[in-house]
């Protein structure tokens, strides 16, 4: 491909040269002879810096969206206005434009991404189709499981993915697509067929400064983000953002809403069992009887969302059962972990004051029928929205009996200054609690307090395999560290046994 078809459809200010181009990367450290390099600046660093490093390394072309930066001497350049859209439009073409091959579905909000996005894939596998999925926990390409660096990866990333998952047969793909990723523009166009929306609360206002600005970050989805808007817009009508974002889209997309107790997809008849979760999906076309392992009521949410965007997607109604009922776990989303201990522990993602009341909420109907107590291992995130630390030591606080307060990713931040932000929020819950902010110590301790009938909800990590601090990322997994104490407190199971989720 030569420099110019790898620009075509690109905004550039400047152009000049023409080479036969065999790579492309904005990352200076994998640029080959031959390669085209995109210089953009990021969050924390600035591409631009590398330029010279990327020609050492034979980078036969440039595209800069740094307008100071003096074009080399015979070397093919383009200056951008936008260094990321230009990115995705480089790697669109460099790919041959897979997401334009594929029937995409977006899945933003604040939480139930992961879950909703799971069960969709699951829903549409069931009907025949092959698909991609890209997400917080894991990508997937027609059944291979990828790590998953970023919810959303970069423009280049997503491509490669996108062009595998084709070169595999897929015909669809279904997106968790974070509000990161469209404020910075990392789906530019990707044209999306279906849109889910969730739901909106406090998170990433370190980032987005305003709830304003998040919800804003958000409804780029369903504007279109450099494509036309989504064909049909999936949204849950019972959340204050959903309402706004339904009335938004009525005039650019059709819009399928749902809702526990309204909308076109609600839930009828809902069961909420320790084995799972039954109710009658109704939709516009009649009612499906469902059935779920995934417990609570959240996730009756989830389904829905998934329900509706599988209907958009054409997919049958006993593909939709099949589904729902094939979908066992989500990893690190109410992951019970059994060591043959008389009490249970689960690990789960809860990492907003929102997604820690619906997991209490969870835990006490859990432990109701037999009297035990709920005990909570939760902590706040370093370098992120501090204004959300008391609220989720608040939350913590009304729906446990006994909170341990620990660390989760502090980052650059003191662990014990971070804990002394969420503290007045549980302190005025009156619930006793313990801070240990050793994450390790906490979760042995919480498991030594633990008596029969009880849970032990160890929030915030869920799926993730490391602990940021300071010193950097080292090794750490919520779910061995809670088998490795069980079997300290002379539990011996030797497995771990994973059940539904919750966000």
């Amino acid at each position: 491909m030569h420099f110019q078809q790898l620009l075509d459809g690109a905004e550039f200010l400047f152009q000049r040269g023409n080479p036969e181009i065999s790579g492309l990367d904005y990352d200076s450290r994998r640029v080959q002879p031959g390669w085209c390099f995109v210089a953009m600046k990021g969050e924390t660093t600035d591409g631009n810096r590398f330029v010279d490093a990327a020609l050492a390394a034979g980078a036969a072309a440039v595209v800069s969206d740094d307008p100071k930066i003096q074009p080399k001497d015979d070397i093919a350049w383009a200056q951008v206005p936008h260094g990321r859209r230009a990115l995705a439009r480089l790697s669109a073409n460099f790919y041959k434009r897979p997401a334009e091959k594929l029937a995409n579905t977006g899945v933003t909000g604040t939480n139930g991404k992961t879950t909703t996005s799971f069960l969709l894939e699951s829903i549409l596998q069931a009907a025949g189709r092959k698909t991609a999925l890209v997400g917080t926990v894991e990508y997937h390409v027609t059944g291979k499981v990828l790590p998953a660096p970023h919810t959303t990866p970069e423009p280049l990333e997503l491509n490669q993915l996108l062009a595998d998952a084709l070169r595999h047969g897929a015909t669809e793909s279904v997106m968790e697509v974070s509000s990161h990723a469209l404020a910075q523009q990392r789906v530019f166009g990707i044209p999306y067929d279906a849109a889910i929306f969730t739901n909106l609360t406090r998170d990433h206002l370190d980032y987005h400064r305003t709830f304003e600005d998040y919800f804003s970050a958000k409804r780029a989805l369903f504007e279109g983000v450099g494509t036309d808007p989504p064909r049909v817009a999936i949204i849950n009508i019972e959340d204050e953002y959903g309402k706004k974002l339904a009335k938004f889209s009525k005039s650019r997309s059709e819009v399928l809403t749902y809702g526990a107790s309204q909308g076109d997809f609600h839930a009828d008849r809902v069961d909420v069992g320790m084995s799972g979760t039954r109710f009658d999906l109704v939709t516009p076309a009649g009612t499906v009887a469902l059935w779920s392992p995934l417990i609570g009521r959240v996730n009756v949410y989830n389904i829905l969302a998934a329900s509706a965007a599988a209907f958009a997607r054409n997919c049958p109604p006993d593909a939709i059962s099949r589904g729902v009922e094939r979908l066992t776990r989500v990893p690190g989303r109410f992951e019970r972990v059994d060591a043959g201990q008389p009490f249970t522990v689960v690990v789960d993602y809860a990492h907003t004051d929102d997604a820690l009341r619906n997991l209490t909420l969870l835990a006490r109907e859990f432990v109701s029928r037999g009297g035990g107590k709920v005990m909570t291992v939760f902590g706040c995130g370093g370098d992120r929205d501090r204004a959300k630390r008391p609220l989720m030591g608040e939350a913590a606080g009304r729906g446990t009996d006994y909170v341990i307060l620990t660390s989760d990713n502090p980052r650059s931040e003191d662990p014990m200054a971070i804990i002394n932000d969420a503290l007045p929020g549980l302190e005025q819950t009156k619930t006793r609690f313990t801070v240990e902010p050793d994450r390790s110590k906490a979760i042995a301790l919480a498991v030594q307090e633990a008596a029969p009938g009880d849970i032990v909800l160890i929030a915030g990590k869920g799926h993730e395999k490391v602990q940021i601090t300071r010193e950097g990322r080292h090794p750490f997994d919520d779910v061995e560290v809670a088998v490795a104490a069980l079997h300290a407190a002379g539990y011996h199971k030797q497995e771990a046994a994973p059940a539904g989720g919750t966000q």
